[in-house]
């Protein structure tokens, strides 16, 4: 249940030490947490200087009651881009065809901008439905 709830392309929070919280688009594949960031954001440093992290992805649906969160905590690395994953993530967020896309996203893909994974694979991971009827 947690692998199709985090399959959605919904919108994560990131905490690292500080605190620091930001949203997010992610990929969660094989257990793990694939956020794009790079030179333009402080998240890969704060990764790099106090890698504990706590993720938290939810949905809150009034109209349906629909109530669900994930939430993840453990200690993150910084890893390089690959285009491929790179490619999964943003088709996930943006549809395939990259020529709607703005061109910041596709310049993730095709240019040198210095974009790098941040990568958790979660010690803990809980997920909660809080849903309600309507």
């Amino acid at each position: 249940m947690i692998d199709e709830f985090l399959a959605r392309p919904l919108t994560a929070r990131v905490a690292t030490e500080g605190p620091t919280i930001r949203p997010t688009w992610y990929l969660w594949e094989d257990g793990a947490f694939w956020i794009l960031s790079g030179p333009w954001s402080r998240l890969p440093s704060l990764v790099r200087s106090r890698p504990r992290v706590v993720v938290a992805v939810d949905v809150c649906e009034l109209e349906t009651g629909v109530v669900v969160q994930v939430l993840a905590r453990g200690d993150a690395e910084v890893r390089p881009f690959d285009v491929a994953r790179g490619r999964r993530k943003l088709v996930r967020y943006l549809g395939s065809d990259e020529g709607r896309w703005d061109p910041r996203f596709r310049e993730y893909l095709h240019g040198d901008v210095g974009a790098v994974w941040v990568y958790l694979r979660p010690s803990r991971l809980v997920m909660k439905d809080l849903s309600y009827s309507t």
